[in-house]
């Protein structure tokens, strides 16, 4: 696993430090959206919550990460899958919210329908958030 963080940085041309390691540890461990809260609780005996806000800030910055819509109000961000080869810069596709565990995910492989919005609105983001039971759970 920490190849594939040491793999995701170099890709990105970042340097790796062990904050950004571990930080993309935690996302590859758990493969689903995590708050900055999650991550400050799993990695405060390395790191303070500053450290880890700037590790997320670049992560966003450079599509390493993307923010997930969810129910609660609180900022959750998820690992983006994509070919760093190839410009990514939208993450328009469902994100799933199990009712039982509480966990958002992403579902990658089903895209937003296109949406035909009247004359003069501009899409800056689309989002859908789907609430069911989790393979996990059901």
């Amino acid at each position: 696993m920490s190849s594939k963080s040491a793999e995701i940085l170099k890709d990105n041309q970042l340097r790796i430090t062990s904050c950004r390691r571990d930080v993309l540890k935690a996302f590859l461990k758990k493969d689903i959206a995590l708050s900055h809260s999650d991550l400050e609780e799993a990695l405060k005996e390395n790191f303070d919550r500053v450290t880890i806000y700037r590790t997320l800030k670049t992560f966003l910055e450079s599509d390493i990460i993307h923010k997930v819509l969810d129910d609660t109000g609180v900022t959750k961000y998820a690992l983006c899958h994509h070919d760093t080869s190839e410009s990514h810069h939208d993450h328009e596709h469902v994100h799933f919210k199990c009712d039982v565990c509480g966990e958002t995910q992403c579902i990658a492989e089903i895209a937003l329908p296109a949406i035909a919005l009247p004359e003069g609105f501009v899409v800056k983001e689309k989002s859908l958030l789907v609430h069911g039971t989790c393979n996990k759970c059901s």
